[in-house]
């Protein structure tokens, strides 16, 4: 039995799930340790399914739309003690993933790590992700592209709330805090900058106050999520 599942939530990816699974198959292979990758395929049209089954994951068909619940039916397939979530558009470093299994092993009971883009983006998009690297390990913000937990901490509090179309790591990582230590790593991956390039500064202003603006309820509803859901760009 694998001591560590990597889960991948994943939507018409196929272009950029290679890349993905590649990286987790050489992290995971520097640990040592039994591992596994399962994919939740999630109402995909195109390959993604065809390129996780070829790079050895565990492929589960889903036909959730709602990520939340796409992480959550991963987790349920996986059988690993320790769970790592990558996103379909990240890549993980051997030093990231080392150091989450560490943490774990040494009683975090969750987190996450620093991310960085894959590409040029526009320079609000790097201002963004500098501010978040100064300080999300301070104050424990945990980003979706990677988040780890140990499986008795993800179940105790129910996993991802499935109630919400977005911002459900946040969740998580609140309610892991009251169970434990949650640590958010130094380490870094790299993560598709594509919403960012898609998308102007403006746009994400825009973005940002109508989600102010509604408050909690605005997450749970799937319209007005298309930077989260709408089709894939690159």
């Amino acid at each position: 039995m694998p001591s560590v599942s990597f889960i991948v939530p994943a939507h018409n990816e196929d272009v950029l799930l290679g890349r993905t699974l590649a990286a987790i198959h050489a992290a995971a292979r520097s640990l040592g340790e039994r591992y596994e990758i399962v994919v939740a395929n999630d109402s995909s049209t195109d390959r993604t399914a065809e390129v996780a089954r070829e790079l050895g994951a565990l492929v589960i068909d889903v036909a959730h739309r709602q990520i939340a619940a796409t992480r959550n039916s991963g987790a349920r397939a996986s059988t690993g003690e320790y769970l790592i979530f990558v996103d379909a558009d990240t890549v993980v470093t051997k030093r990231a993933v080392r150091a989450a299994l560490r943490a774990m092993k040494r009683g975090v009971i969750g987190g996450g790590c620093c991310a960085r883009f894959d590409g040029p983006v526009p320079l609000y998009g790097t201002l963004l992700i500098g501010i978040l690297s100064m300080f999300a390990p301070a104050v424990g913000l945990a980003g979706e592209a990677f988040f780890y937990s140990t499986r008795h901490a993800f179940e105790t509090v129910c996993g991802f709330d499935e109630t919400l179309f977005a911002s459900e790591e946040v969740t998580l990582a609140t309610q892991l805090k009251r169970l434990g230590r949650f640590v958010v790593l130094r380490e870094v991956v790299y993560t598709s900058g594509r919403k960012v390039r898609a998308h102007s500064a403006l746009d994400m202003l825009r973005i940002g106050i109508r989600l102010a603006r509604g408050g909690r309820m605005a997450f749970r509803r799937r319209e007005g999520m298309d930077l989260w859901y709408g089709p894939r760009g690159e």
